[in-house]
């Protein structure tokens, strides 16, 4: 028996938010700690990101604690309960895997993909593009969007309809005449970039979180050398800080 099983953290968390509890915690409702649960999700991702375990196994802990704290909250609203939660993904979870819990038979990954919208639509999910949250980071939205559409059929047959389609976008944002054009074609850009990554197989935001990594690391490279020879920005030119930014780049 775990030292530290669920019902503990349940019962903790009951403490907090019952008659003489924490006057913070008591005050929150499921709006204010919506920022702390997108925090707490960002730190379980770069744990994974620095393979640091006993990070992940703290951000985890993190992250299920806003999970027992919504539902605690929905409890005293009459709403649902952890239980409520936990038997409904369980439920969804075994309804969505037939191939293991059933007679279907699929082989691979691609298999299960074909199969999952149907699943979806047996719970009530009619629309395409349902399900795919607003607030996700844009990139990462825009592709969750383009792939579900790809999966009707709404999609290049090569990708150099992707290309060619890019191309027209970087035309037309170069023909814009003011800001609000300069920013509606420029997201149409940036949906056409993201197209082609998908494509390619490539995350659209992981490859730019990895670009703004190595920038990082190459501009503070450049400014840990001016640092060192005792320079300030306005004392060098744009050639100079340049040359120092080759010499981050091989690194």
């Amino acid at each position: 028996m775990s030292k530290y099983p669920l019902d503990e953290l349940v019962e903790v968390m009951d403490r907090l938010l019952g008659p003489g509890g924490c006057p913070w915690d008591r005050e929150q409702t499921h709006a204010s700690l919506t920022r702390y649960l997108i925090e707490e999700t960002y730190e379980v991702v770069e744990a994974i990101d620095e393979n640091d375990m006993a990070q992940l196994k703290e951000e985890l802990g993190d992250l299920l604690l806003q999970i027992v704290f919504h539902s605690a909250l929905a409890a005293r609203q009459g709403a649902f309960d952890l239980n409520q939660v936990t038997k409904t993904v369980t439920e969804k979870m075994i309804n969505r895997h037939p191939h293991v819990f059933g007679t279907m038979q699929l082989d691979t990954s691609d298999d299960v993909l074909d199969k999952w919208e149907g699943f979806k639509k047996k719970e009530g999910k009619r629309r395409v593009l349902e399900g795919i949250p607003k607030h996700l980071p844009a990139l990462m939205r825009a592709e969750k969007m383009q792939a579900k559409a790809a999966r009707v059929g709404f999609d290049w047959p090569v990708i150099d309809g992707a290309m060619d389609k890019l191309v027209e976008e970087v035309r037309e944002l170069a023909r814009a005449e003011n800001q609000e054009q300069v920013a509606e074609e420029m997201g149409d850009v940036l949906f056409a970039v993201v197209n082609i990554a998908r494509f390619l197989g490539v995350d659209p935001e992981d490859a730019l979180q990895k670009t703004n990594n190595k920038f990082a690391y190459r501009f503070g490279y450049v400014e840990q050398v001016l640092k060192d020879k005792g320079k300030r920005w306005e004392e060098v030119t744009l050639e100079q800080m340049d040359t120092i930014w080759d010499e981050a780049k091989s690194q």
